[in-house]
């Protein structure tokens, strides 16, 4: 054993030391013990593949919440429809008693029923983010014009809430205030029309359209009841996954820092002791064995 070997072999022992020194002093300074794939392969692999999980979860939870803020605005604006197409009926049954009724009253409820035809359509017209939730795939602002017609292009929206999973978040706007020609603000044109007329035969008929309409709107309601119970559970078992991903994700990657001080503190140790063996076996000089 030359004085030289002992040097190299000192000096290569110090570098392992600092070396692994410097590896737990960064795994303290990120708060991760795989900073580059080549800390642990196999690991690095792991923690990709969860990280992808965890991204696609994350974009779950917020199409979910989007297709959540589409129905919900749905839900109430098809509640408020409900509401109005019964006002609306209500007073058709009072104008259907025409004995009893002086011309300006039935003109006053006529008056009425116009009144809630264009609210109706202004509810129809409601928006989510810019978007008529009943008119389809359009790209305009509105689902009906003012006067009732239909100028939205018919198309489901739709959200991908899990892996193959797609949810319709839209409602289609003829299948709530009816077909062209015969929707719920033709009827209550004709409602109002037939009322000032005092046509008894008329009301009839618009008294019965409007039974249908709100025979529409409620089915519309339970088809976006459920299909919002559909979504929330989704949006559930996305934030479970997310939170599950998360956790081993922690597990592979991020640092114990208990263990990495302790860890720390040995080293150091080991270092320093490593330091003070090798000053005293390398003291001794050339001049030293001469003396």
């Amino acid at each position: 054993m030359t004085s030289s070997m002992m040097s190299e072999r000192s000096l290569a022992g110090m570098q392992l030391g600092l070396t692994r020194l410097a590896r737990v002093q960064e795994q303290l300074t990120t708060g991760r013990i795989i900073n580059r794939p080549s800390d642990s392969p196999i690991d690095a692999t792991s923690a990709m593949s969860m990280r992808k999980g965890v991204a696609e979860q994350k974009q779950f939870v917020r199409n979910t919440q989007d297709g959540l803020g589409w129905l919900n605005t749905a839900d109430s604006t098809l509640s408020q429809m409900n509401s109005q197409i019964r006002r609306a009926r209500e007073l058709g049954l009072q104008g259907a008693n025409t004995g009893a009724m002086s011309a300006d009253s039935r003109n006053a409820v006529a008056t009425e029923l116009e009144q809630i035809r264009d609210g109706l359509i202004q509810l129809s017209n409601t928006a989510y983010l810019g978007r008529p939730i009943f008119g389809g795939i359009t790209a305009g602002s509105k689902a009906f014009d003012p006067s009732g017609a239909f100028v939205g292009v018919a198309g489901a929206v739709t959200r991908t809430v899990a892996p193959g999973v797609r949810i319709d978040v839209n409602v289609d706007g003829a299948a709530v205030v009816g077909p062209a020609g015969d929707t719920v603000f033709d009827t209550l044109t004709d409602l109002a029309a037939a009322l000032r007329a005092g046509d008894s035969a008329a009301t009839a008929v618009g008294l019965d359209g409007l039974a249908s309409a709100l025979k529409r709107v409620t089915t519309s309601l339970s088809d976006v009841g459920s299909r919002t119970v559909r979504v929330e559970t989704a949006e559930q078992a996305a934030l479970d996954a997310d939170l599950r991903l998360t956790g081993s994700l922690s597990e592979v990657e991020n640092t114990d820092l208990p263990k990495a001080i302790m860890e720390l503190k040995l080293q150091e140790t080991a270092y320093q002791a490593a330091l003070a063996s090798t000053a005293r076996v390398m003291q001794p000089s050339l001049l030293d064995f001469l003396r």
